[in-house]
């Protein structure tokens, strides 16, 4: 691999392997409101909250950590006003405990804090306007959680960044990423490039999967799944990943390392790969580049979807999972390509409704198709072109799925959120 892109492989796992604490959409609002406040000055007396409708069905069920309970974007922003620390972004509530949530929980009874629909047209729009003593404030986040595109005091501008939708907000280009270059990259990587990443991705989802095993997080899934279907290793590879989201949808105040703007992608693109690495006893320097592997898949896989979409983003998550693991098998280029049309073909009409406990009931299902994805290859059968929305190529399949999420998937997107708001 020549060296202009493989160091573009190690920046974009840089951008991408990133730790946050709490759902991904509701931190995103938190680090707004807490960023105006910090624009502001002072604590503000109104707050005004414009965001896509993406944005509300991401927050609208999901528990926001250290709130007390506490779920909807008001909540999420009175968090990020009244205790935030606008300076760790999608740490934003790291820093809050037990004796912040009093004040918290004040200045969201005490606060006008209005909340609408954002008419800027942008798939993920973040709009807060604050008051307070005679100054305004103002924040826009676009595109993805932590692309701030303006920031104003009393109408003059600090900053403003162009921005126009789908748009590249990252410094890298992720079409550089094919699979046949995943492989060759995870084959040559220098481990010491790309260790801290993933040392940190494999300490913070080991951690925040045995939280939501050990405890009463949402609706269980990781434990039914042990509890009924036993502990081999193809069923705590779900177990494990589901509880991890058991725990995060429910108001864990545990970091994850997040995948394509989402800690849920995150969890399912290595938890699975770790827990097949130490059944095998794969050795450290065989996880770390399964990792690679499953955690870029998912990437690419996410490229042509976008950050928010109609589509579930564990679906893409889940192939990257059965690639990392066809890869601890010994698999290359043709087993990966292979795994991924396959697990695409078995799971890709999974819809998002929205970040909540039943999340970890899809990861369940997406960690399923890549494991059988898998499977088939290991045993000598595959989809092929023709079939379904499987073309020829794994790269044009890839691209179909793009398109299937992006653009065939719009309308579906706004039935969901039509029915998510208004019953």
């Amino acid at each position: 691999m020549n060296k202009e892109l493989y160091n573009a492989y190690v920046g974009i796992l840089k951008e991408e392997l990133v730790p946050a604490m709490g759902c991904t959409e509701p931190i995103a609002v938190a680090y707004a409101a807490a960023l105006a406040r910090q624009t502001l000055g002072r604590m503000p007396q109104k707050v005004d909250v414009f965001v896509s409708a993406n944005i509300i069905k991401n927050v609208k069920s999901v528990i926001v950590p250290h709130t007390g309970g506490m779920h909807g974007i008001a909540a999420a922003v009175a968090a990020g006003i009244a205790a935030g620390d606008a300076g760790r972004k999608l740490e934003v509530l790291s820093a809050i405990d037990a004796d912040d949530v009093p004040s918290i929980k004040a200045y969201l009874e005490q606060t006008p804090i209005q909340v609408g629909v954002s008419e800027s047209g942008y798939l993920f729009d973040i709009q807060i306007s604050v008051e307070g003593e005679g100054h305004t404030a103002f924040v826009q986040i676009a595109g993805s959680h932590t692309n701030v595109i303006r920031i104003a005091l009393d109408g003059a501008d600090l900053h403003k960044a162009d921005y126009a939708e789908n748009c590249q907000t990252q410094s890298i280009d992720r079409n550089l990423l094919t699979v046949a270059d995943i492989v060759e990259f995870a084959d040559d990587a220098v481990i010491d490039d790309v260790r801290a990443v993933l040392d940190r991705q494999i300490e913070m989802n080991k951690a925040i999967a045995r939280e939501g095993l050990r405890g009463t997080w949402g609706a269980g899934i990781g434990r039914v799944l042990l509890s009924a279907y036993g502990g081999d290793v193809h069923n705590r590879a779900k177990a494990v990943t589901a509880a991890g989201s058991d725990a995060r949808m429910n108001g864990c105040e545990l970091p994850v390392v997040i995948n394509s703007g989402s800690g849920n992608q995150g969890m399912t693109a290595s938890l699975p790969v770790i827990v097949y690495a130490e059944e095998l006893e794969s050795g450290q320097d065989m996880l770390y580049r399964a990792l690679l592997v499953s955690n870029l898949v998912t990437i690419h896989l996410k490229t042509g979807i976008g950050r928010l979409s109609a589509y579930c983003g564990a679906t893409s998550a889940g192939c990257g999972a059965g690639a990392g693991i066809a890869y601890l098998h010994g698999g290359k280029a043709y087993e990966v390509a292979h795994t991924i049309v396959n697990a695409i073909a078995i799971n890709s009409g999974m819809i998002c409704d929205g970040a909540k406990s039943s999340c970890a009931a899809k990861i369940a299902s997406a960690v399923e198709a890549g494991l059988l994805g898998w499977q088939m290859q290991a045993h000598g059968t595959q989809f092929y072109g023709g079939d379904g929305i499987v073309v020829k190529g794994v790269e044009n399949t890839i691209r179909n799925i793009g398109r299937l999420a992006r653009d065939g998937m719009a309308e579906t997107d706004r039935e969901i959120i039509s029915m998510m708001v208004n019953g």
